[in-house]
Parts: structure tokens; C-alpha cells; sequence
């Protein structure tokens, strides 16, 4: 009797069933992650931000802090890429003038003139990743000072290069995220965890303080915390400071959900398996039942640091998180308090596009990780 054979689509469809059988927790996550196509982008462009963080010495082509009163106000400047035909980019060095009429320096470019913008040119001196110094930037023009010919965003009231600003603001502002993140998940893990796990006169005592925090108003609390600092504090001690700030009132949302997810851990058989084997609590909680949950921690995290990054810039645009000669999305933002001056120089708001964009990619991230948490969903 001849034997039976099976149509190909069952050994495929068994195939794939066995794969996702075996496959591990994290690869289930990577799966179902990757089909979230807006979650992909935003990682994308994250990661485009990062590496901002990283080359900011080398990408901005002049010292950010660097001013002259005679470069005040000069808007986004060109950049002619072709030359006859062929790719030669330059710029028309600006001429400065004084109106006779409203009395303002107004800037018009030297049509005759040709400043060759150059790609990995000299400029100023710097310490790459803090390791060797160097004076490589990604632009630099030829036969020229940069802070005195480029000016691809214009330049603030006091003559600083925005662009070069920029990118310093893209370090802080991304690296205060993180700090205060880790800062938070730290607190929010173990108070929660303890919470959570111990119950009683701990579960109390936390829970009121959460209470406490969440009920006082947040700017009110943000300018108390802030006032205190001492105006003589040097820029890092300063950048520190708001770091423990923003992480202080950051960490009550997660402890909430850690300490629900205790609750309901505390009594499954794996929690008390470990306990009857003499497993230390701490070991319990860290090794047992942290990671049971970890990928919605992940998760979690991913959506607090876009909250971070808008509570720093929104302290120090309202003066009371970092101040100048610091700089970051926040400090570059308080040029654009002043509604005249913006009618003036619009160009004074492009620091707030990074801000959004950097947070609408947080936020798809977010959720694209979210929903790979739960990857059996």
C-alpha cells in the first residue's frame, strides 16, 4: 500500500510552530519588535541621535561658545553643493552693514566670492570620545576660519554658532535623559521591589511616600528643588544636580508597577521554590522575579526617558535646570522666550525640532516594545 505523504504548507507550518516552541523570550520579543515599523524608525533615528551625542566635537565645526557681537543674529546661511556642474560645495561669505534706517547690522552675501566648504577639515582642537585630541571636523571651509564664513543655522544674540550649539545641546540633553532613567529604574526596581515583596509597615511607608510626591504640583516642586542649588556651582555639579532632580520625582510611576507585579509573583510556585530552597531575599527578588518581568521594565523605561528629556529641557527654559555657559536643548530654547525677538530671528527655534522629534521617536519605540513585551499576546 502506497504511503500517504503530507502537503509541503504542514511541514512548513510545523516547522515555524517548532521555532517559536523553542525560541527564547527575547527572540520572541525581536520578532513580533520588528514588524512594529514605526517602533523600527524611531530606533532608527534614536540611534542617529546617539551617534550625535557621541561625534558632537566632531560634527559641530566651530567652539559653541565662542561669540563676536559683529556675527549677532545672522540667519541660516546656504549652501551652494554644485559648482559648473560639478559637486564643489560653497558658501558667499556675508558681508555686514549697518541700516541706516532701523539702525540693525544686516548681512548680505559676497556673490563674487566662493569659501570651498571641505569634508574632514581642520578647526578647532578637541578630545575625541575624551580619548586623543584632534581638530578633524565633518565640515570645514577651505582657506578660512568657519566661525567667521559658515553659519548653516545661523547664529544666536551673542554671535555663537547655533549649529555647533546644537549639537553640544544633542549631548546633554540626551545624556541627562539616560542618567535620570537609570537613576529611576534604580529607585523604582528596588523601593518597588520592596514594597511589593515585604508588605506591611515597608509597603506603608513607601506607598505614602509615593503619595506625597504625586500629590505636590510639579512645577512648584522643580522650583523649590532647583532654588536651593547654589548659584557658584560650576556647570557639572550643576548638570548632577538636575540629574538626581528629575530622577527623584521620576521614580514613582515604576515602583507602582513593580510592586503591583510583586504582589502577584510573591505567591506563584517558582517565589516559593526559591524560598523553601534558602535563596537569600535578595537573591529572590533580583534573580527570580525581576527578570520574570524585565521586558516590561525595558518598556517602561523607553517611555520615561522622552518625559526626562522634556522635564530638563522645560527646567532650564523656564531658568531653573541648567544655565548658561551649560548647553543644552533648554538653554538654547530661552533666546526664544522673547516673542519680538523670535518675529526677528525665527531661526532661534530650531533647537525645538530635535526636542519633538527626539520624543515622537522615544515614544514609537515605546510602544513597539510594549507590545513585543507581551509576545504570546
Amino acid at each position: 500500500m502506497a504511503e500517504a505523504t503530507l502537503p509541503q504548507e504542514s511541514f512548513t507550518t510545523t516547522a515555524a510552530e517548532e521555532k517559536i516552541a523553542v525560541a527564547t523570550q527575547w527572540q520572541l520579543m525581536w520578532w513580533r519588535f520588528r514588524k512594529h515599523k514605526l517602533a523600527l524608525a524611531g530606533t532608527v533615528v534614536l540611534i542617529f541621535f546617539y551617534l550625535i551625542v557621541i561625534g558632537a566635537d566632531f560634527l559641530a565645526y566651530t567652539d559653541p561658545d565662542e561669540s563676536n557681537a559683529q556675527r549677532s543674529l545672522i540667519e541660516p546661511q546656504p549652501i551652494h553643493w554644485f559648482d559648473n556642474g560639478k559637486f564643489a560645495p560653497y558658501v558667499h561669505p556675508l558681508k555686514g552693514r549697518r541700516d541706516p534706517v532701523t539702525f540693525k547690522r544686516v548681512y548680505a552675501p559676497d556673490l563674487e566670492t566662493k569659501v570651498p566648504i571641505q569634508f574632514f577639515g581642520p578647526g578647532f582642537e578637541y578630545k575625541f570620545l575624551g580619548l586623543f585630541k584632534t581638530n578633524i571636523h565633518l565640515f570645514s571651509v577651505k582657506d578660512a576660519k568657519p566661525e567667521e564664513t559658515l553659519f548653516l543655522l545661523g547664529t544666536d544674540v551673542q554671535g555663537r554658532d547655533l549649529w555647533s550649539r546644537l549639537m553640544y545641546g544633542t549631548r546633554t540633553s540626551l545624556t541627562i535623559g539616560l542618567v535620570s532613567v537609570a537613576l529611576s529604574l534604580l529607585l523604582g526596581v528596588v523601593l518597588g521591589g520592596i514594597s511589593g515583596y515585604f508588605g506591611g509597615v515597608w509597603d506603608t511607608v513607601i506607598q505614602r511616600i509615593i503619595e506625597i510626591l504625586r500629590s505636590i504640583p510639579t512645577i512648584p516642586l522643580w522650583m523649590g528643588l532647583t532654588a536651593a542649588l547654589p548659584r557658584d556651582w560650576s556647570v557639572t555639579q550643576v548638570y548632577f544636580a538636575i540629574t538626581i532632580i528629575i530622577s527623584l520625582i521620576g521614580w514613582t510611576e515604576l515602583a507602582r508597577v513593580v510592586r503591583g507585579r510583586f504582589l502577584s509573583l510573591r505567591q506563584e510556585d517558582f517565589v516559593m521554590a526559591a524560598e523553601l530552597l534558602g535563596c537569600s531575599k535578595a537573591r529572590v527578588i533580583f534573580r527570580h522575579m525581576v527578570p520574570s518581568f524585565i521586558s516590561h521594565i525595558i518598556a517602561a523605561t523607553t517611555l520615561a526617558i522622552p518625559a526626562m528629556i522634556i522635564s530638563e529641557t522645560s527646567l532650564s527654559f523656564l531658568g531653573l535646570g541648567l544655565r548658561p555657559p551649560a548647553i543644552s536643548w533648554g538653554v538654547l530654547l530661552q533666546d526664544a522666550q522673547n516673542v519680538q525677538a523670535l518675529a526677528i530671528s525665527p531661526w532661534l527655534l530650531f533647537p525645538a525640532l530635535p526636542v519633538i522629534i527626539a520624543v515622537l521617536a522615544f515614544n514609537f519605540m515605546g510602544d513597539g516594545l510594549r507590545d513585543a513585551a507581551d509576545p504570546y499576546g
